[in-house]
């Protein structure tokens, strides 16, 4: 199955301060019905507005974490995307919230692999795919043991491992 069949006019929301990280994500999901917004308020009223099968938000410069809430409030998948908020706090505060994934921005060229994920099951968390394939990415950039010092992570984990013996 290739990715362009599972995400073939799939209607996309794309939320990024940055012109051209829209426009690289768009030519990208060239594929998909995708919708922009360079700001808080404009994507408010594209969530307002439309139903989403994903919605892909960063975090700085949009208020990423309000827009999350809303996305989530409409039972829209939701993506975070980010480059200067990469850290295990807003790893955190993702899952805690609802996204369903989270995404370095600096993976973006893999961004259909980690969509077809999404699409794949079903809008539901992928967070073990995503660990799966971003785990040492992760530990390079948070620190090998990451996970055992937070709690919340440790727990994280335990869940997770119980929903793949399921």
């Amino acid at each position: 199955m290739s990715s362009t069949s599972l995400l073939k006019d799939k209607v996309i929301l794309i939320v990024d301060d940055e012109p051209d990280v829209l426009e690289s994500i768009a030519e990208q999901l060239d594929m998909c019905r995708v919708h922009k917004a360079q700001d808080y308020y404009s994507a408010i009223q594209f969530l307002a507005s439309y139903t989403y099968d994903i919605v892909i938000l960063d975090i700085m410069g949009v208020n990423g974490f309000e827009l999350l809430k809303n996305s989530v409030a409409r039972n829209f998948p939701t993506v975070m995307l980010t480059a200067h908020a990469l850290s295990p706090e807003s790893l955190k505060k993702s899952i805690k919230l609802g996204a369903v994934s989270f995404l370095p921005k600096e993976k973006m060229s893999e961004l259909d692999s980690f969509l077809e994920d999404v699409v794949l099951g079903g809008g539901k968390s992928v967070w073990q795919k995503l660990f799966d394939k971003l785990g040492s990415y992760f530990s390079r950039q948070f620190g090998p043991d990451w996970k055992e010092r937070d709690e919340f992570f440790k727990a994280f984990e335990k869940e997770l491992k119980f929903e793949k013996k399921l």
